[in-house]
């Protein structure tokens, strides 16, 4: 709590550099076994992507065995079958003749003990899929054609290089834990993925308008690394990027457990995990892998190098990263300093000042 109160304050200064190498080996990590998890066991994509036909029935006491037994006589005993909500059954095959639908109709509806239109029943064929596919991977090309053109006018290409590395880190974490814990990927779960990439970029470019604004003030000192300098942006905005995602994360768990939960949407529940998964790793990649990329970019400026070997020169380097100091920070840039900060030329004494006539 006494860390918290201090970050609030803005007293806390944290070693952001330091703590790099730590986050983003865990980052990397991570993306390996979610790449691994994608390799291996791949992704359980929702009847929308693989085509066949879905019945969901309300059977209260029923089990997953119960319906495998129930629907031995019919072609999809070997289907996916999932207790959805704690009172239905859902039952998922690539059945696609209609004897065989009314078979699988049929065999539910004795088990739920209800009518035949009781049942609700789904066929989808696989071409529907393919075309959301092709759409959200050509959604996600554009994006990061937009994006990486925003950035470069708007900042600078090196920025936009640490922002895409930032979006495509989240886009393979977030599919990765879909992928280990095999949920189901649906049209509701692309598009949250999609609007994962937009939430990731805002909170980068909050950080990134900080950077630059700093970047502007304090390279009239030249006596702080741009390491330094980034390392004061990011204590700066860390406490806004924490209530930003902490706002963003209370509706969203809302979705998840009043939506999903007790109301038994369960678009609602795979579009509401996919966003929580997004707005975490979001908020923390902004901090570590595009501040990180960004700080590995801009180090190795002929103008930022020098100003490296100048400070550490004069032995103000050690292990960890100094603060910048505020009255620093609140020089501003040479042209607003006022006339008496500004330096004379040679040894001229400065001009008198006229006396004004009275009237």
């Amino acid at each position: 709590m006494k860390t918290l109160r201090l970050m609030y304050r803005g007293e806390q200064e944290f070693d952001f550099p330091r703590l790099w190498k730590w986050m983003l080996s865990t980052s990397a990590i991570f993306v390996l076994v979610s790449v691994g998890s994608l390799v291996v066991q791949g992704l359980n994509l929702g009847i929308e992507f693989e085509g066949g036909t879905s019945w969901e029935v309300l059977a209260p006491d029923a089990s997953v065995a119960d319906a495998r037994e129930a629907l031995a006589d019919t072609g999809a005993a070997a289907g996916k079958i999932q207790i959805v909500g704690g009172d239905s059954v859902r039952v998922r095959d690539g059945l696609d003749t209609p004897a065989d639908i009314e078979a699988v109709t049929a065999a539910l509806a004795a088990l739920g003990g209800t009518e035949l239109n009781s049942v609700s029943v789904t066929t989808v064929g696989p071409s529907w899929g393919d075309e959301i596919t092709d759409q959200a991977r050509n959604a996600l090309i554009w994006f990061f054609v937009i994006v990486a053109g925003y950035i470069t006018v708007r900042l600078e290409w090196k920025m936009a290089v640490g922002a895409l590395v930032a979006v495509v880190h989240d886009i393979l974490l977030s599919v990765g834990i879909y992928s280990i814990f095999q949920f189901e990927v649906t049209p509701a779960t692309v598009i949250a993925f999609l609007t994962i990439t937009g939430y990731s970029l805002y909170d980068t470019i909050v950080v990134y308008d900080r950077v630059r604004e700093l970047e502007g003030r304090l390279s009239a000192t030249g006596r702080y690394t741009y390491t330094e300098m980034m390392n004061s942006a990011l204590n700066q905005v860390l406490m806004r990027s924490i209530n930003t995602s902490f706002t963003s994360v209370i509706p969203v768990l809302c979705m998840l457990v009043i939506g999903s939960f007790f109301l038994g949407a369960l678009t609602l529940q795979e579009f509401a995990i996919a966003l929580l998964i997004g707005i975490l790793v979001g908020g923390y990649s902004s901090i570590s892998v595009a501040s990180a990329t960004v700080a590995f970019l801009k180090e190795r400026e002929a103008g930022n190098l020098a100003v490296a070997q100048k400070v550490a020169a004069r032995g103000l380097t050690g292990e960890s990263t100094r603060p910048v100091a505020t009255e620093d920070v609140a020089l501003g840039s040479v042209a607003a300093r006022t006339v008496a900060d500004r330096p004379r030329t040679g040894n001229a004494p400065p001009r008198p000042r006229k006396k004004k006539k009275r009237s």
